[in-house]
């Protein structure tokens, strides 16, 4: 079977995308396996389906590197509300998307004709355990102590509609996040895994951070993480609700603004190639 894919990338998160308004994809787990491989295949930190829905404009099914299934991801979501846009599904400046996570609205960034950017409201942050999910007796974990590959760190747990765990550290840049990322991910505390952020506050407007996803490993920018690190930080008292705050990351800066109500992300959506792949 000859499968058109179409790689589009935000901050350097790349996904491959396939258009199921046009192809049917049978056993997206595999396919997401095999496409992602960076040696042997296109290359990527996952698969995205864009689907039709029947409460949204469109569906957006996202599968990590190693098959799982993902409940949403900031950054693949402004590429499906491009690639919608781009491609006369939906010739509109707002646009919903259906997730595991719930419908999320877009605003597009329109130039000549074609959509360059979009700020996506995320939805509410959680720091209720149950909704992350995190095992505990409190009723958050907001600089908290825990204990991962037998020392100390403090977390702060939340749910921007994938469970986050942030620790702020003294330079991302240095810290060995190949060998801490995956005790975090894993860590018996967390019964669907976590993503793990390692982040430095600059300023009350800048923050700089690392991520490590679970299923995908660490990734250049993770808009969920992205959302959950500028959540965690006003928690914390580093930053001011409702203000605009970057959020610099590997593979560019996104712009994070948290609300009593919700929680804004802005950031550039582009098309890195299209091709057809043998499945």
């Amino acid at each position: 079977m000859r499968l058109p894919f179409t790689k589009m990338q935000g901050c350097g998160n790349d996904y491959i995308y396939i258009d199921c308004f046009q192809e049917t994809v049978g056993d997206p787990e595999a396919l997401s396996r095999k496409l992602s491989d960076r040696h042997f295949s296109v290359g990527g930190d996952g698969v995205v389906l864009i689907c039709p829905s029947e409460r949204a404009d469109a569906k957006m099914r996202m599968f990590n590197a190693d098959g799982s299934e993902g409940r949403m991801c900031g950054n693949a979501i402004r590429c499906v509300g491009k690639y919608v846009y781009d491609h006369g599904y939906c010739k509109k400046e707002i646009i919903t998307v259906d997730t595991k996570s719930g419908i999320k609205t877009l605003a597009m960034t329109v130039r000549d004709g074609k959509a360059v950017a979009a700020r996506v409201d995320m939805g509410r942050a959680s720091f209720t355990p149950a909704d992350i999910p995190v095992l505990c007796d409190a009723d958050c974990l907001i600089d908290s102590p825990v204990e991962v590959l037998g020392k100390p760190w403090r977390v702060t747990c939340v749910s921007t509609g994938t469970p986050h765990c942030v620790c702020f550290v003294d330079d991302p840049a240095s810290f060995p996040l190949e060998q801490v990322g995956p005790a975090f991910e894993r860590h018996p505390m967390f019964p669907d895994r976590v993503n793990a952020e390692f982040a430095k506050v600059l300023d009350e407007r800048t923050i700089e951070m690392r991520v490590w996803e679970r299923g995908s490993g660490e990734t250049l920018a993770c808009g969920t993480g992205a959302c959950a690190t500028a959540a965690a930080a006003i928690a914390c008292g580093y930053c001011k609700m409702d203000t605009d705050i970057e959020l610099r990351l590997r593979g560019g800066t996104l712009t994070i603004r948290v609300t009593p109500e919700t929680v804004y992300m802005t950031g550039p959506a582009e098309v890195a190639f299209e091709g057809f792949v043998e499945v």
